[in-house]
């Protein structure tokens, strides 16, 4: 064999016999712990999101049923240029 392929392939060796010293010694990394979230909590806090727009609505439309909202729109001529 060529001289310089037996270096090359000797690198190659050391550089596997390193890579699996350093997996071999190395502290595996910690593992990621992932929240699930609580979907009857979600819900929970859906219905009480969608019971406070309910009643907001239903204020809404009282007030515009009664007749007490007035409106009052004044138009500005605009400028010509």
């Amino acid at each position: 064999m060529n001289p310089s392929v037996s270096r090359l392939l000797a690198f190659v060796v050391v550089l596997q016999v390193l890579i699996l010293a350093s997996l071999w010694t190395s502290h595996s990394l910690p593992t990621a712990q992932a929240q699930l979230p609580d979907p009857g909590a979600q819900r929970e806090r859906q219905l009480e999101e969608l019971k406070s727009i309910n009643t907001k609505l239903d204020k809404l439309i009282d007030v515009i049923g009664s007749g007490k909202m007035m409106v009052q729109v004044q138009v500005v001529p605009q400028d010509k240029k």
